[in-house]
């Protein structure tokens, strides 16, 4: 069922434009007379007014402005990165401008064409305007380097230690580079060098390399760094995605050429999970959890039926088809926790239940039934890096450190375990507990920390891929986002009812930018990490929605399970049509 758009006002940051119709084209690395080489971000190539002089008859009678003069040199730059000298030659004559400060022009065409003895000396006119103290001798060691390298290609190995003993070791610095420099020597042939020093050979593109690495050195009123105009039109770009409440879109590196600067970047909900895709009804009761393997490819339901059913994810239309039942949870199935590699899933029931399942996925096979005493409650598991171990607890006071057999080998007394997360170190483990916080217990040396404190009971938790955010589902309260790593409350969202019951809440999207949970509504609310209010109601459930899971690696495809026994796979809506947005 079509979603309710509850706030899909979008914000967004302004961007350059080519002045023509077609999207920028990519710029070269530069090699060419004056080109630009390769992308770094540097400072904001503010132009002083030293190297601002003119250099030709100015045609026009307006003053150029600072901020004016700097967009003319970043045009300049990226047109001769195309190769247009001609028009850049006339576009500074014209304008008064300076693309670069004359020392810093010669110096490049000195290193370009391997001229590298004028280049040292070049060195020379440069040094009072460098930034760093040592810079003089970091860029020196690198053009040194260079040139080492292309005489040991050419086979001029006298000429080339010469250069390693009387030029790189007197320079005493980066002595352990010079080291393995020295060993190059031993390279049988070309191919040899080139493979052990990592390095493209002698020509124009390991020197535009090394002009990448020297330009860093040189204030950008001396010389613009590489490629400017598109570092800075891929930060508003940038801007723009984190401002669409929609983007949930995944992109090259090269975003900038999938990307229209003719517009401002909206997204709307076309490649959003926002429509009804499948609704399977093969539960027979209450559907209490799903979890979608790390790997993407599997999903794994629980029910109060008693039984656990495995999914095969089919990528190309994002829907779920049936692959195994696996029966015999006397209590029900209330969670569920995959094995990092996708291959095992540690079952657990509610509050009842002694018991804890490790199911082999793939084979449908027991791994292992675990119950240590018929008082245990062993509601939560969470697995161990190595995919060896795993931790279990319950409110009764159970808190064990297993073995992939079910052998106890660590336990720690008189917590009362809500839920659990294992950190990905293998040594923390975060846990949930009936007073309301979540602590960090150490397993190798019996330490417990502090971490946060709510005023009502945690009734489930997620962190973030990165670890450093928690997903908090609080009785009476809703949805709660905390930074774990500065133990801050960042944000509570907005909308969603919450009484006491367990409701299994997840982050999603495209760098997990997305958060949805489900409700005692009979809804699927989805937010943005950065807004309060909902972005999407997902309507269609009839009974209260116990948890929804997100695809980790189909950041389109989102599942929720409900009371009313069935089971929603929720993916785009293909059949809107487009309303701005400008990617292609």
């Amino acid at each position: 069922m079509q979603a309710n758009d509850v706030d899909s006002s979008t914000s967004t940051a302004a961007v350059a434009h080519n002045g023509t119709g077609d999207t920028l084209p990519h710029s070269s690395n530069g090699t060419g007379p004056g080109g630009a080489a390769g992308a770094t971000n540097h400072s904001n190539g503010s132009s002083s007014p030293a190297f601002e002089e003119e250099v030709g008859s100015k045609a026009s009678a307006t003053e150029l402005s600072p901020s004016d003069r700097d967009i003319v040199r970043l045009i300049g730059q990226h047109l001769m990165g195309l190769g247009y000298t001609k028009t850049v030659d006339l576009l500074m004559r014209e304008s008064g401008c300076r693309l670069e400060h004359d020392s810093a022009a010669k110096f490049r065409s000195h290193i370009m064409t391997g001229e590298f003895s004028e280049a040292d000396e070049d060195l020379e006119e440069l040094k009072s305007l460098m930034e760093c103290p040592q810079g003089d001798k970091k860029m020196r060691f690198l053009i040194l380097e260079q040139k080492f390298l292309e005489l040991l290609e050419d086979g001029s190995i006298i000429e080339a230690l010469d250069c390693l003993r009387k030029e790189l070791t007197p320079l005493k610095y980066n002595t352990d580079r010079v080291h393995v420099l020295s060993g190059f020597l031993m390279c049988a042939n070309k191919d040899e060098l080139r493979e052990k020093a990592s390095w493209a050979g002698k020509g124009p593109e390991s020197r535009g390399k090394l002009m990448e690495q020297l330009q860093s050195f040189l204030p950008a009123s001396v010389m613009l760094p590489p490629r400017r105009l598109y570092t800075l039109l891929g930060q508003a770009v940038d801007l723009q995605k984190t401002r669409c409440p929609f983007h949930n879109t995944r992109l090259g590196e090269e975003s900038l050429q999938n990307m229209s600067l003719l517009f401002d970047h909206v997204c709307n909900r076309n490649q959003f999970p926002s429509k009804t895709h499948q609704v399977l009804h093969d539960h027979c009761d209450e559907v209490w959890y799903c979890k979608f393997s790390p790997d993407g490819t599997k999903l794994a339901t629980g029910s109060k039926d008693m039984t656990v059913i495995i999914w095969d994810v089919i990528k190309e239309t994002l829907e779920i088809k049936k692959k195994k039942t696996l029966e015999g949870h006397a209590f029900g199935v209330s969670f569920l926790a995959w094995s990092p590699d996708s291959r095992y899933l540690i079952v657990c029931g509610p509050e009842d239940s002694s018991e804890l399942w490790v199911w082999n996925a793939e084979t449908g096979e027991v791994k292992t039934k675990m119950s240590q005493s018929p008082e245990d409650c062993l509601t939560s598991a969470s697995w161990n890096s190595d995919c060896r171990r795993f931790v279990t607890g319950g409110t009764r006071g159970q808190f064990y450190q297993c073995d992939l057999d079910g052998n106890v080998l660590d336990t720690w007394e008189g917590v009362r375990v809500q839920c659990l997360c294992m950190k990905k170190d293998g040594k923390r483990v975060l846990a949930a507990d009936t007073h309301h916080r979540i602590r960090a217990y150490n397993f190798d040396d019996l330490t417990d920390q502090h971490v946060l404190q709510e005023d009502h009971s945690i009734m489930s938790f997620t962190i973030s891929s990165n670890e450093r955010q928690a997903l908090l589902s609080v009785a009476y309260q809703g949805v709660h986002l905390w930074d774990i790593k500065d133990k801050l409350l960042i944000r509570k969202f907005q909308g969603v009812t919450h009484g006491f019951y367990t409701i299994h809440s997840c982050f999603g999207g495209v760098d997990e930018k997305f958060v949805a949970s489900g409700s005692e509504d009979n809804n699927v609310y989805v937010w943005h990490t950065k807004k309060e209010l909902p972005i999407a109601v997902l309507q269609g459930h009839t009974r209260t929605v116990n948890c929804v899971a997100w695809n980790p690696i189909l950041p389109n495809m989102l599942v929720s399970v409900s009371d009313d026994t069935t089971i929603r796979v929720w993916g785009p809506d293909e059949s809107s049509d487009t309303d701005g947005s400008t990617e292609v």
